[in-house]
């Protein structure tokens, strides 16, 4: 199961997340109360072992600057969480390893989601960021071949419903695992990893079968996804 720690604002935060078992952990450059400078990113991504996947979040930015912002702060993946259009998605694609694109359940473009060309579509509520839970079932009917990861408002004490219903590749959380907006609780954050990896669960990628079962942390550097 991989696991995404979002809405990361400081060096302790990034730490903490990558101590306890976070797969990757996420930066937000659109504007939230969780945004974060570019020059900080860059001074935290310096501090974090190379084995921690690194994402840049932006909203309806052009590729060109998401590009640029991704190169330039050392980050290994984009997440792409407006209204961008497949070309727009392809383009940031073409010069940065992983991109992830962000829909919302049950919508239009959720249902079209392999059109966009990346590497895993996120799926979320009609309000990201907002911690708001939508109705999962929304979200059960995914477009075959994009692995699946699941966010918007899970919690340490839903995430392993949310798996079990769902069914995604992987879990993505900012507000709850919070003490306040854009500052990690260490609880909280223990408590989701835990949880998420409880349900001994891996799905694969492609075809969406539960191929392994294990507890240990998702290695992405050996996921052929990637490559």
């Amino acid at each position: 199961m991989f696991i995404k720690i979002c809405g990361i604002t400081n060096e302790e935060d990034a730490l903490l997340a990558v101590a306890v078992g976070a797969d990757a952990i996420g930066f937000v450059f659109a504007p939230s109360p969780r945004q974060v400078a570019v020059s900080r990113v860059s001074e935290i991504v310096r501090r974090l072992p190379p084995d921690v996947l690194t994402v840049g979040v932006f909203r309806n930015e052009l590729p060109d600057r998401v590009i640029s912002v991704i190169n330039s702060t050392g980050l290994m993946a984009a997440q792409l969480h407006g209204f961008e259009s497949a070309a727009q998605v392809q383009k940031v694609k073409s010069e940065v390893r992983t991109v992830f694109k962000a829909v919302t359940a049950g919508s239009e473009t959720f249902q079209e989601a392999g059109a966009f060309g990346a590497d895993a579509i996120l799926v979320d509520s009609d309000e990201p960021g907002s911690g708001e839970v939508f109705d999962w079932q929304m979200a059960e009917n995914a477009p075959q071949g994009v692995p699946l990861i699941l966010a918007g408002g899970l919690t340490p004490s839903n995430v392993a419903g949310a798996i079990k219903k769902v069914q995604p590749w992987g879990v993505d959380v900012s507000s709850g695992v919070e003490r306040s907006p854009g500052e990690k609780d260490p609880i909280l954050v223990r408590a989701f990893i835990e949880a998420a990896r409880s349900t001994g669960k891996e799905t694969d990628p492609i075809d969406g079968d539960i191929n392994v079962f294990r507890d240990d942390p998702y290695n992405w550097e050996e996921d052929s996804t990637w490559r």
